[in-house]
């Protein structure tokens, strides 16, 4: 019971438009206060400290500042030139070309909101001024920027892994397959609206600009090459992955393009900064309201309660699964995990779920969860760029958000779609 008042008192806070880690820190603090007296406050800022010091937890800021300086430095560009030689043949290509840019900067940002921030704003007007109803480009370009919560490096696997005390290198792998399913499903769909639309096709295929966008390109297809091989080849971990991905898009933006200017530079630091101090915040104050949880036992609660309507896996999944959808519609990804994760990791291995299938699952649905009003933090930010409303979007959104769940089935009844790599290599 107390359990549930927690929650309820954090998203009361949050719908009356308080910051979620300042709610997060309000409730912990009067529930730890009103169970332990004044005694419990001075330990406080030891909480708070080692809740956002974990090692696996560095990766976050430097993915995200790989991300900023890829954009910066004109890698994003040349990426979508590429695209645009290789599928712009296509009828509707330049939806296409949206998905996969999409998929390759996941592979550095590790984060949706980047992705659709650095790529939409290019590639949503290009949409536009070809004839594509602007809910579609909206559209698009929001389900494919989710896709970089599920290709790795996704800042949600690290964040999870770190919570669920699992690997975050099996995390990235186990992302690989259902990452390029839902990439294509979305391309299907897209090839769909550009048919009911009769969107344009934007250029035949010439060999000849394949040729040469690549060779302009080919510097930055390097950077998921270094940094995954590194990381899945076992010769640095993730944290240090993240480090090698912010020296690589430093090295080739300011020695091979020379785009990368002190200007630029600053812009992409601030940008890394500002973001790395949100999830960062969410992080520290979040541990504050696990500490409690913990305490008073909570996980073991939960976990007893369900095991006594259930034992099947199956329907547990499916409890599970339906917790996430509505926990991402009202939260944050990184909350959702950080407050949420812990608390069910021991109902999890009861029923004898996979760390890292369960993870998978968490991530698919965090992800459709940023689609998803009235929080919907990616699809927010994409129609903002379109200048299009929420349902506008939302009522092709649908469709795409489909593919989605799609996947996210797939990815929970058949376990060997994201495991089965996680096995070959690492079990």
């Amino acid at each position: 019971m107390e359990m549930l008042l927690l929650f309820v008192c954090v998203l009361a806070l949050v719908v009356i438009d308080v910051p979620i880690a300042v709610a997060l820190g309000i409730v912990a603090v009067v529930a730890m206060v009103a169970s332990q007296g004044l005694a419990a406050l001075p330990n406080l800022p030891i909480v708070l400290y080692n809740g956002a010091t974990n090692f696996p937890l560095i990766a976050i800021p430097l993915f995200i500042l790989a991300g900023a300086i890829m954009n910066a430095s004109g890698i994003s560009r040349r990426l979508i030139a590429f695209a645009s030689a290789v599928l712009g043949f296509i009828r509707g290509g330049l939806a296409m070309v949206s998905i996969g840019a999409s998929m390759f900067f996941a592979e550095i940002s590790g984060s949706a909101v980047a992705d659709v921030s650095a790529l939409g704003s290019i590639l949503i007007p290009a949409m536009k001024a070809k004839g594509y109803p602007k809910a579609v480009a909206a559209a698009v370009m929001s389900s494919a920027a989710t896709l970089a919560v599920i290709i790795p490096p996704s800042i949600p696997m690290i964040l999870y892994a770190v919570m669920a005390e699992t690997s975050v290198v099996q995390m990235f792998v186990a992302g690989i397959v259902p990452g390029m399913l839902g990439g294509l499903g979305l391309m299907g769909m897209a090839y769909y609206f550009a048919r009911r639309f009769n969107l344009p096709v934007e250029e035949s295929l010439k060999w000849s600009r394949v040729k040469q966008t690549f060779r302009e390109a080919f510097w930055a297809f390097t950077l998921p090459l270094i940094i995954l091989g590194a990381i899945f080849g076992g010769w640095v971990t993730a944290t240090e992955g993240a480090a090698l991905a912010v020296v690589a898009a430093l090295f080739i933006g300011l020695v091979i393009y020379r785009e990368l200017d002190l200007t630029h530079l600053k812009a992409a630091m601030i940008e890394g900064g500002v973001q790395t101090a949100v999830v960062m915040l969410l992080v520290a104050s979040s541990a504050l309201l696990g500490t409690h949880l913990t305490e008073i036992q909570a996980p073991q609660t939960l976990a007893r309660a369900i095991t006594e309507f259930t034992t099947n896996k199956w329907v547990v999944l499916v409890l599970l699964n339906f917790l996430f959808l509505l926990l991402g519609m009202f939260l944050h990804s990184a909350a959702a995990i950080i407050l949420v994760v812990p608390v069910v990791m021991p109902l999890v291995k009861s029923v004898g779920i996979d760390p890292v299938h369960f993870g998978l699952i968490v991530t698919i649905n965090l992800g459709i969860g940023q689609q998803t009003p009235p929080v919907a933090s990616v699809l927010m930010v994409a129609c903002s760029i379109a200048k299009a409303s929420v349902w506008e979007v939302s009522r092709i959104n649908v469709y795409f958000i489909g593919v989605l769940v799609a996947i996210l089935l797939m990815v929970t009844y058949f376990p060997a779609s994201g495991l089965f790599l996680v096995d070959f290599f690492y079990r």
